[in-house]
């Protein structure tokens, strides 16, 4: 049984620009993870057309009341806005599944909630963040005071559509920031609605725009326009270098990159639910078949907890069933084409000629359905130089290395290159502590793995993970800059 015929979501090939959709020439193919299928076509916008849209980004900033109206006012149309994505899930939901790798039922429970309580969240922020006063002599009075930026490039992955464009764009346009969004040219479409919606919502035209293209032209001319104040991007680290570099180079401007990530899992004997534990770990590199950022991609396990939790995996990853994004029975997702499926496979086979050996897994999962699916895989015997263990795959793959004491365990987990997010699980809270102190990593989780359905805490990484922060109080700050002001007050 299908969740929806997936021959019968429309999609829109369009930029949209200044609250209308704008026509322009296809030129790159658009397929269906799920199956394999060309189902669309889309533009790949030039330096032209990129300044077209930026500049009308900045005439709706200048021109418009988005960043001078009362705060609550805009807040309220954010507001507006997620109420709407909540009413437009028998549009957005089958959009958003059938040109990803995110399953129909993941995306009503999890994704469009989420999404439309980050416009929420950070509407919020509107009118409790601000300046402050300083402390300076009694005939002077000395403040801080914030202002948006001006346009903001976002430029969004293809893992998460819609969840990891509202990560960007929330706290930009809460902020006042007009924002110039490029989805990712492999899922381009369930932004456009989205945008679609803001409009109804009663955001001005042209605070939120959409371009769609490439990174090499599209997103490269979108870094170095002029206009652009600061850029913010997920994705992975060589692009995330180039869009630095670029912004450097046109600027400086500021930039927020969350970026790769090679996560360890470390646990320990004594954890206090090894059923649990293993299931949890299991789904930090399952879920949405291993293509996330944080997944937990490295096990770190105490020898005395070695085989019962390994056995543990091995049964949950049996359970995994791949499908269609539109089959309600998938539980394993697809992988997003088959370029990145072969990339998983190679790297997997180079592991094993390493000295790896995969207890399961290990190879693509041959299911006749016309997409890529690759097994769940556990990679035991892999040393710390194996290609397993040192690159980020982004797929359902799982190394597994066992120690024997805290110290060997800690420094099994620190990685060389990145440093996104690492899982602890221990039934000592000494012990949780001083592995949140000795990890080099952004984000440590104690006892479970991933994030929670709130937005309050932020992400971000150490090392070549990234810069800056997601999510939280420190994402809508990062949208503003601060101007500093000395006022004269003992003449009189």
């Amino acid at each position: 049984m299908s969740s929806f015929d997936p021959k019968r979501v429309e999609s829109r090939c369009a930029h949209f620009i200044g609250g209308v959709y704008r026509q322009d020439q296809a030129q790159l193919e658009v397929i269906r993870p799920s199956d394999g299928e060309h189902y669309a076509d889309l533009p790949i916008a030039n330096t032209t057309m990129v300044d077209e849209v930026v500049e009308n980004s900045w005439h709706a900033f200048k021109t418009s009341d988005w960043a001078s109206r009362p705060p609550r006012e805009r807040a309220r149309v954010m507001r507006r806005w997620a109420d709407l994505i909540d009413a437009d899930i028998a549009t957005l939901a089958p959009l958003e599944a059938v040109g990803s790798t995110r399953p129909y039922s993941e995306v009503v429970a999890f994704d469009l909630p989420f999404a439309a309580e980050g416009l929420r969240f950070f509407a919020e922020f509107a009118d409790k963040v601000g300046g402050e006063v300083a402390c300076t002599a009694t005939d002077h009075l000395g403040m801080q005071i914030s202002e948006p930026y001006g346009v903001i490039a976002a430029i969004a992955p293809w893992n998460f559509p819609l969840t990891m464009a509202c990560w960007k764009i929330a706290p930009a346009l809460a902020a006042g920031n007009a924002v110039v969004l490029k989805p990712s040219e492999m899922t381009p479409f369930s932004c456009l609605r989205m945008a679609e919606l803001a409009i109804e919502a009663g955001m001005p035209p042209g605070i939120f725009n959409i371009v769609q293209g490439d990174g090499r032209t599209t997103g490269t001319s979108l870094c170095r326009h002029h206009r652009i104040s600061k850029v913010t991007f997920t994705g992975s680290t060589a692009t995330g270098i180039s869009i630095m570099k670029a912004c450097a180079e046109t600027g400086p401007k500021p930039v927020t990159l969350e970026l790769g990530g090679k996560s360890p899992q470390l646990v320990f004997a004594d954890a206090p639910d090894l059923a649990r534990t293993a299931r949890s770990i299991a789904k930090g590199i399952t879920g949405n078949a291993g293509q996330v950022c944080v997944s937990g991609s490295r096990l770190i396990v105490q020898r005395a907890a070695y085989q019962p939790l390994v056995e543990e995996i091995v049964r949950v990853f049996q359970a995994l069933k791949p499908g269609r994004t539109w089959d309600e029975h998938t539980t394993l997702a697809p992988i997003i084409s088959a370029g990145q499926a072969n990339r998983i496979a190679g790297i997997v086979d180079r592991a094993l000629d390493g000295g790896a050996q995969a207890l399961i897994g290990g190879r693509l999962a041959d299911t006749g359905l016309g997409g890529s699916f690759y097994l769940p895989t556990l990679l035991t015997g892999a040393t710390a130089g194996n290609p397993a263990v040192m690159e980020e795959i982004f797929g359902p793959v799982l190394t597994v290395q066992v120690f024997d004491d805290e110290e060997e365990g800690m420094a099994l987990a620190d990685h060389p290159t990145y440093g996104l997010a690492a899982g602890v699980h221990t039934a000592d809270l000494g012990r949780a502590l001083r592995a949140v102190r000795k990890l080099e990593v952004g984000t440590v989780w104690i006892n479970r793995y991933g994030r929670s359905a709130d937005w309050i805490i932020p992400t971000g990484g150490y090392k070549r993970s990234g810069i800056g922060k997601d999510l939280g109080r420190a994402a809508y700050e990062a949208n503003l800059r601060f101007k500093s002001v000395l006022i004269d007050i003992g003449q009189s």
